[in-house]
């Protein structure tokens, strides 16, 4: 992770994307409901209180990472920051996902994740992951539970600890959370991993 001295790289936020301004509209608002200020948050998470401000006002997609600490300092995790705007059928509630209401989140770099899994969860979270060519979690992170991968298609590298994996379509892994694990996509298309995490810590 970052020290609080160093700010991660950030993208450009396009102005008025939806995700994007449900994103900060949520960092800032749990952030003031927590009764906690930018430089707490930027002390607890490990990032500067510039980049946070940053991520709050919609100018910028945060990394993998980033969102992570941020998420953990403020008591929640991941999940609670995919946004949509589709409505979910009554029926569906609980046990379905339809694919144009599932819940995404958008990360630095055009990184994309989407939640299969309806809420609220319970044990197991399953997330659509969306890598454009030559996009990585550049800094490794750790966190409790266990999680595994399908690589759908392209290209994936992966790191858990010291060990390295080259994975092609088709391939699968699966490891420890608690190892710190980063990827990302050497290749010339986009890279799409189905992950499973358990339990829902992500």
């Amino acid at each position: 992770m970052s020290n609080s001295s160093q700010t991660p790289s950030a993208s450009a936020a396009p102005s008025g994307a939806a995700e994007t301004h449900f994103l900060g509209t949520r960092i800032r608002g749990l952030r003031k409901r927590r009764g906690m200020t930018l430089a707490a948050l930027a002390e607890m998470s490990e990032l500067t209180a510039g980049y946070i401000s940053q991520l709050e006002r919609n100018l910028a997609y945060p990394s993998i990472p980033a969102l992570f600490n941020i998420a953990r300092s403020l008591g929640v995790t991941i999940q609670w920051f995919f946004a949509s705007e589709a409505n979910t059928d009554p029926e569906d509630a609980g046990y379905v996902v339809r694919k144009n209401s599932r819940l995404s989140v958008h990360y630095e770099d055009g990184i994309v994740d989407q939640l299969l899994t309806p809420q609220p969860n319970r044990q197991l979270e399953i997330l659509h992951s969306r890598f454009p060519p030559g996009t990585y979690s550049q800094e490794s992170y750790s966190h409790e539970g266990e999680e595994a991968g399908f690589l759908l298609s392209g290209s994936f590298e992966l790191w858990v600890g010291e060990r390295y994996f080259q994975l092609n379509e088709g391939d699968s892994f699966s490891f420890s959370s608690q190892e710190p694990h980063r990827y990302g996509n050497p290749g010339e298309v986009d890279a799409v991993v189905i992950w499973v995490i358990t339990p829902p810590t992500f």
